[in-house]
């Protein structure tokens, strides 16, 4: 786990707001990036970086790919930290003028 804060982009905070709606069955990459259409060169290296600064956890989901019919599929989950940090970097995103900035 890394002590470095992973940077607030709009991407990061689009993979997090689906980590956050999934935070029990966890959500694969692919489902991941088709919901927020960013495309797995920006969207692995963001979940490279939260995993690492302890914001989320990941796994193989169980099954055999010969049973599943498919690759199997690396499931994410947000970690407490990681819930409580995504709901403090909406804490200092403010409405101006009907626009979103943040507050730093």
């Amino acid at each position: 786990m890394s002590s470095e804060t992973p940077r607030m982009t709009g991407p990061t905070l689009k993979v997090l707001g689906q980590l956050i709606a999934n935070p029990l069955s966890g959500i694969s990459g692919a489902d991941i990036s088709k919901a927020t259409g960013i495309a797995s060169g920006t969207l692995y290296p963001i979940l490279f970086r939260l995993e690492k600064a302890g914001w989320l956890s990941s796994q193989w989901e169980d099954g055999h790919p010969s049973e599943l019919g498919r690759p199997r599929k690396r499931l994410y989950q947000p970690t407490s930290l990681g819930m409580m940090q995504y709901k403090a970097a909406f804490q200092d995103i403010a409405p101006v003028g009907g626009r979103l900035i943040w507050q730093f």
